[in-house]
Formats: structure tokens, C-alpha cells, sequence
């Protein structure tokens, strides 16, 4: 039997910020999170009420080999990076 481990969450608001700012952040700490992303025991994910943001993080993240989700919030967009707690237990 494997013993379930808990996936940290690294939360990045940029709301009020704008592209390519979101980007860039996003990219620095997918790299610099890269094995524990791809290992499923980290998710990055961004608040962001930009429009851009929502398009172009995740085309990079998954250019960049990263699974995402964008999820629509009452004001706002969450991006999600990595695997997410579902998919690490297929």
C-alpha cells in the first residue's frame, strides 16, 4: 500500500497586476519548483484577475511540460500548475 503524502501549495495572488508581470513570475517559480511540480508534491497556483494571464500561463506551463487548470472565481481567475491532488492518485 502507498501512503498518501500531502501536496504543498505555493499561492501567488497577482491580482491587479498585468502581463507580462503574472508571466514572469509564474515562469521563475515553475522553474524553480520544477522537480517537485512534475513529482506531483507541489502545486503552484495564481490568483489573477487578468484576462492575458489566463491564456498565456498556461500555454507556457504546458509547453513547459506542467499540467494546468483555470477555474473561474467570483472575481477573479485561479491558474493551477502541476499535478493536482486527483490526477496524483490515478
Amino acid at each position: 500500500m502507498s501512503e498518501k503524502t500531502k501536496q504543498e501549495r505555493i499561492d501567488i495572488d497577482m491580482r491587479g497586476q498585468v502581463c507580462p508581470a503574472c508571466l514572469l513570475v509564474a515562469m521563475d517559480t515553475m522553474n524553480k519548483y520544477r522537480a517537485p511540480l512534475l513529482g506531483g508534491k507541489v502545486r503552484l497556483c495564481i490568483k489573477t484577475d487578468n484576462r492575458e494571464a489566463i491564456t498565456t500561463i498556461p500555454t507556457t506551463a504546458q509547453n513547459m511540460g506542467y499540467a494546468t487548470r483555470v477555474t473561474k472565481m467570483a472575481s477573479y481567475y485561479e491558474i493551477c500548475v502541476g499535478l493536482l491532488p486527483e490526477e496524483n492518485e490515478k
